[in-house]
């Protein structure tokens, strides 16, 4: 049995000194907020007082789906089922896990968008459907149905809107009552279609079933009229997508497949060259940008990226905060949420962002510059501020004081610390008055060693042992564990010397 050197024991007991004091600290504070959930108003737990009355809801613009709820309100009613006509711009999303029963009659407005008055709920759910801290079961003791209205001439975005919708409730384990319908507006069957569903869905409320008999029968031969007009393209779209499909887990930097390998030699080549500058290409590539967009990322420049936080939309409502706010007073609503790296040396198996931003050990991308960074992520975030204007809860103070950041949270995703110029961005957000928070998975000591003073430093401590480490963070660098201490005794020393607010150089 050989005795352990000098160096490896140090690093050892500097790392049990960090984990125990994390451990003591957030033990600690996860005490304290406890006691506060518990002796707070507002209950955590999901649906805490069901609401009975069912709710109805329009998404109209021009006011053809508020004519067909108001219809079907009216049906309800007779029937003595109790529902509320709502409007989405006068309801707070985050009462919908109090909602036992909800319908939805939606139109497709341009681009597949929703209308105006439901942009918000919309987002909402498209956003909590994303985000795996929301959970599958918010809305678990809901059952829902939901009627599309559109137009065939807009193709793959007919109805777009009522899919959604029915796609997001059931991702957050609500009980769809019927299949979606879809109206036409052009087609000359629109009321047709809503009467069977309106009827369909009344029978299901109280208890008769409503899935077999005529209903069903004309349904199936009106959606026969239309799949006879679409066997034409079924087949040629079906290739396309197979052509075009990419593997999520490594989505960074895949060329298209096999199949369309004529493409790239004419066409998608040149494209790429294109995206390569001095022999260093673009980290964001076309598959990726759609990829983060979709998920509601601003993707800046080549490399960068600025989203909105569910917590800054949350204290913009009066709603609360996150626990930076509980922690150390800053205001969530004054909080911009960016990195400088979307790039990241870890493939977690836990990562939210589903795997679709680049891996890489060492940057060899293109490099934009720090200044541009910071102006563009300051310009998108109070974009995404405005846009809350009009939403329930948001006072003009609030909205004011969230298009002046006082904080940016470099934790969006990727690792930030990769980013060479790092040191001249926190330089500039500190220059503007702008705190700075910066998470880093601990893979990158060098980087540490070199980083300027910050506000405040966070290290992913993810693991406690070398081989859990290497199954959870699924780390690219072979000497991941020797990093990993490294790293986490760099950001205890640095934290210590700012605690100290002394000049520490390394």
């Amino acid at each position: 049995m050989t005795a352990a050197s000098p160096s490896s024991l140090s690093a050892h007991l500097a790392l049990v000194t960090v984990l125990s004091f994390s451990s003591l600290f957030f033990f600690y504070k996860s005490r304290r907020l406890r006691t506060q959930r518990l002796s707070s108003p507002r209950n955590p737990n999901p649906n805490p007082n069901p609401n009975p009355r069912g709710k109805l809801f329009f998404a109209s613009q021009t006011g053809t789906s508020k004519t067909l709820a108001a219809r079907l309100l009216d049906l309800l009613q007779s029937n003595s089922i109790p529902f509320d006509l709502v409007d989405p711009k006068t309801y707070e999303p985050e009462d919908l896990p109090k909602e036992t029963l909800v319908l939805f009659v939606a139109s497709t407005w341009e681009d597949g968008k929703p209308p105006s008055n439901a942009q918000f709920l919309a987002q909402w759910l498209a956003e909590s459907a994303e985000d795996f801290r929301v959970g599958s079961l918010i809305l678990s003791r809901c059952k829902f149905a939901v009627f599309g209205v559109g137009s065939r001439a807009y193709d793959e975005r007919f109805n777009k809107v009522g899919k959604d919708l029915s796609l997001w409730m059931r991702a957050l384990g609500a009980a769809e009552l019927v299949p979606v319908a879809e109206g036409d507006v052009d087609g000359g069957d629109l009321d047709v279609r809503f009467g069977l569903w309106s009827e369909r869905v009344v029978k299901v409320l109280k208890g008769e079933g409503g899935d077999d008999g005529v209903e069903s029968d004309v349904f199936d031969v009106l959606e026969e009229e239309v799949e006879d007009e679409d066997d034409d393209y079924d087949d040629e779209e079906d290739e396309e997508v197979e052509s075009e499909a990419v593997d999520m887990e490594d989505i960074a930097g895949k060329a298209p497949s096999k199949k369309s390998g004529s493409g790239l030699a004419n066409g998608d080549n040149g494209a790429r060259e294109k995206s390569s500058e001095n022999g260093f290409r673009e980290m964001v590539t076309p598959v990726v940008r759609a990829s983060l967009q979709k998920q509601g990322y601003k993707i800046i420049g080549s490399h960068s990226g600025v989203k909105i936080c569910r917590w800054t939309k949350s204290q913009l409502r009066g709603r609360g905060g996150c626990y930076k706010h509980s922690f150390y007073g800053i205001e969530s609503h004054r909080c911009m949420e960016a990195t400088p790296s979307l790039a990241c040396a870890n493939k977690c198996v836990f990562c939210w962002r589903h795997h679709t931003n680049p891996v890489g050990k060492s940057w060899r991308w293109k490099m934009d510059d720090p200044l541009v960074i910071v102006n563009a992520a300051i310009d998108q975030h109070t974009k995404m501020i405005k846009q809350m204007k009009g939403v329930p809860g948001v006072t003009q103070e609030r909205l004011s004081e969230g298009l002046s950041p006082r904080h940016c949270a470099l934790s969006l995703v990727g690792e930030p610390i990769m980013y060479p110029e790092i040191n001249s961005l926190v330089d500039e957000l500190h220059r503007r008055h702008i705190s700075t928070f910066l998470v880093t998975n601990a893979q990158f000591p060098e980087k540490i060693k070199a980083l300027r003073p910050i506000t405040q430093l966070y290290v992913s401590v993810d693991a406690a042992t070398k081989e859990s480490l290497k199954a959870i963070d699924r780390p690219l660098f072979g000497d991941f564990w020797e990093r990993f201490i490294v790293s986490t005794f760099l950001c205890y020393i640095y934290i210590v010397a700012m605690y100290l607010d002394e000049v520490f150089i390394l």
